[in-house]
């Protein structure tokens, strides 16, 4: 796929897009939170990509190359959007919930089951984000990104026992927040 990619062989980017791309979406969703962001994320990849992949060695290592470009741009998004206010619309998706126009309407599931998904997730969101920001993309990278110890320290270029060490905190850091919240309801 790669060298068919690097050659302009039609279809191969799109080729790259299916074996990567709900690994990648997953990865941004769970940095960002949402999926317009997610997409959008996808999409600056894909153009990353194009202009970059003609340099890219192949050493048999493209997945943590890609994910590298991933979360350099998670990481840029991040920084941007601390300086951005969000505007709010009835018609815009949160989350994978549909636009607040169509759930006053009543198409959806009981609002119970909707406030304790939504719960859920924000109490998640929350205590990712509490986590120190190279620890908090370790955690994504691994259980989002679903990429191996070993690629993420390339990524981070550390040792492996440091990203183990890292990720084993924050997931303790993660559950002790996460209990917390639950016990608080």
């Amino acid at each position: 796929m790669i060298a068919g990619a690097r050659a302009g062989a039609e279809g191969a980017y799109q080729e790259l897009l299916a074996a990567y791309g709900p690994r990648l979406y997953g990865y941004f969703f769970r940095a960002t939170g949402s999926h317009h962001d997610a997409e959008d994320l996808l999409g600056e990849l894909l153009l990353r990509l194009v202009r970059h992949l003609p340099a890219y060695e192949d050493r048999g290592r493209f997945e943590p190359w890609l994910f590298s470009i991933a979360a350099n741009l998670v990481r840029d998004r991040i920084r941007r959007s601390k300086t951005a206010v969000p505007a709010a619309s009835l018609e815009a998706e949160i989350g994978d919930r549909p636009p607040l126009a169509e759930a006053i309407a009543g198409h959806e599931e009981p609002v119970e089951t909707g406030l304790l998904r939504e719960q859920m997730r924000a109490d998640l969101a929350a205590a990712l984000e509490s986590l120190e920001e190279q620890s908090r993309q370790m955690v994504l990278l691994r259980h989002f990104g679903q990429l191996s110890y070993r690629e993420i320290a390339e990524i981070f270029n550390c040792p492996i026992g440091t990203v183990l060490a890292r990720v084993h905190r924050a997931l303790k850091v993660l559950r002790v927040a996460l209990e917390d919240g639950d016990e608080s309801k």
